[in-house]
């Protein structure tokens, strides 16, 4: 068998340099550079920084540029031709955090920078001015939005007045506590123990008022504050991410994303098992009551539901927009959740599907808006987070004996975090999907995956440099075209 043309596939061959000086090309990669670890470290996709990285570069002239991403840093390397030595610049990500409202800042002004280039001098200027911007909100508004939600969460899944008061308290404290161990350089593992802890010390503290007769109390079920702070917790773990750098083909940072959430996972089973052990052992015990997922009246479910998605986007300093649309989200979803629940599918099935249409329509509505879709999917989702499962299967294995609480306690735990993954893989599925919708719409195709953030977008990303520019060698397939004109060309 013989081939009956030359291959298809683009293969780069370096020919001749693209006239960039070596200063304005130092200039463009730390430029990059910036941008690209800011949006790392803000909550974005390996693929969206990627994007970025690649869009600034290329609308400066610089045309053989190579980007890897990792967790923990990012490489850029710049190929100058075969008489001068190429530019490698690795730049570690010290600190990551939700941090939505610089996300969108920092996505507006690349796509200004790739539609008119500036002065990289100035335009390092107005990156630095985005990264140092103050928050949207202040401290106490943030800390008051996760108590919020732990409350919601409480009213969500059946709680009365007195538990969902016991878990603002409670969740304020957690806030507080985790802000202040940050700051003090406290190993993320050992903070999530600590925030898990103080929920399982105020639900102990309920029994022991219940064991000395309080009466106001004893209707009280204190699990259901432990339930609610953990997904207060949860709701904080990069479950999304760590999807969405899968389905793009980032397999290292998506494999240590997910390490890190499991991690962060045994960091709250370890704080709830050391305080209901102990609780155990002075007579305490914390019970488990009947597995209910929610209250029985659907309108408080989905007010319950929509205000979680509100109150996460404020504490991940989401603007308003965002934060508005975060919570017509979470209350759209929760609503096919129960709807794919009522045909007789499990709860793995029915969280897969409701964000796989939360993924979906977000998207599609975020770049309408001219939003983050990163922050309106991520928060829509937490009121799926099976904060209740992982509580019970924890309480399990702690409470009863060895070999009966970890038979009992391994599959629910199994069952939340497979629930878990399903919430990550429909919402990344739902934005590729919006992603191929939008690339079909506008006439042009997705170059990357569709991810959360819109810099590199269909619509807006500029058309691959002419072939004269991009000192390539060309290759003609069978029928003698250019693979990479309009009709042929594609993009590995």
């Amino acid at each position: 068998m013989r081939p009956s043309g030359p291959p298809t596939d683009e293969i780069p061959v370096w020919t001749s340099p693209d006239g960039v000086d070596r200063q304005t090309a130092q200039a463009v990669i730390d430029l990059a550079m910036r941008a690209g670890v800011a949006m790392l470290s803000t909550g974005a996709a390996a693929a969206d920084v990627t994007g970025t990285v690649l869009m600034l570069t290329n609308a400066y002239g610089l045309r053989s540029v190579h980007v890897d991403v990792s967790y923990t840093s990012v490489t850029v390397s710049y190929h100058r031709g075969p008489d001068a030595d190429p530019m490698t610049v690795l730049r570690i990500v010290r600190f990551r955090v939700q941090d939505y409202t610089r996300l969108e800042r920092l996505r507006s002004l690349i796509v200004e920078l790739v539609a008119e280039p500036i002065d990289p001098a100035e335009a390092r200027v107005r990156v630095d001015a985005v990264i140092s911007a103050p928050h949207p909100y202040r401290r106490w508004v943030v800390t008051a939005a996760g108590a919020v939600l732990a409350a919601a969460v409480a009213g969500l899944i059946g709680g009365g007045w007195l538990i969902i008061g016991a878990t603002f308290v409670s969740a304020a404290i957690i806030s507080r506590v985790l802000d202040w161990l940050g700051r003090v350089g406290v190993a993320s593992f050992f903070s999530q123990v600590v925030g898990a802890a103080i929920p399982t010390v105020a639900a102990t503290l309920v029994v022991v008022a219940q064991s000395k007769g309080v009466t106001s109390l004893q209707d009280v079920s204190p699990s259901l504050i432990v339930a609610a702070g953990i997904v207060l917790l949860l709701s904080g773990l990069s479950v999304v991410g760590s999807g969405e750098d899968a389905l793009s083909g980032y397999y290292v940072t998506a494999a240590a994303r997910a390490f890190e959430v499991v991690v962060l996972s045994l960091g709250i089973a370890t704080g709830v098992t050391v305080v209901l052990a102990v609780g155990q052992r002075l007579g305490y015990p914390i019970a488990i009551t009947p597995f209910t997922r929610l209250t029985d009246d659907l309108r408080i479910q989905v007010v319950c539901a929509a205000i979680i998605s509100l109150a996460f986007a404020i504490g991940a300093y989401a603007s308003g927009r965002a934060a508005t649309l975060a919570g017509l989200a979470g209350a759209g979803g929760w609503l096919a959740l129960g709807a794919i629940e009522d045909l007789g599918l499990g709860p793995t099935t029915a969280s897969a599907g409701a964000s796989l249409i939360i993924g979906f329509v977000a998207r599609l509505l975020a770049r309408r808006l001219d939003v983050s879709a990163l922050a309106v999917t991520t928060a829509a989702i937490v009121p799926m987070l099976p904060g209740r499962a992982v509580y019970q299967g924890i309480s399990q294995v702690v409470s009863e004996p060895s070999g009966a609480g970890i038979n009992a306690g391994l599959p629910t735990l199994a069952g939340a975090f497979g629930q878990g993954l399903a919430l990550a893989a429909g919402v990344s599925l739902g934005t590729y999907f919006a992603g191929l919708v939008l690339a079909r719409r506008f006439g042009q195709r997705l170059a990357v995956p569709a991810g959360a953030v819109v810099p590199h977008d269909p619509v807006q990303r500029p058309e691959r440099p002419a072939l004269s520019d991009t000192g390539e060698m060309p290759t003609v397939d069978a029928a003698g075209l250019d693979p990479r004109s309009e009709l042929t060309r594609r993009e590995g």
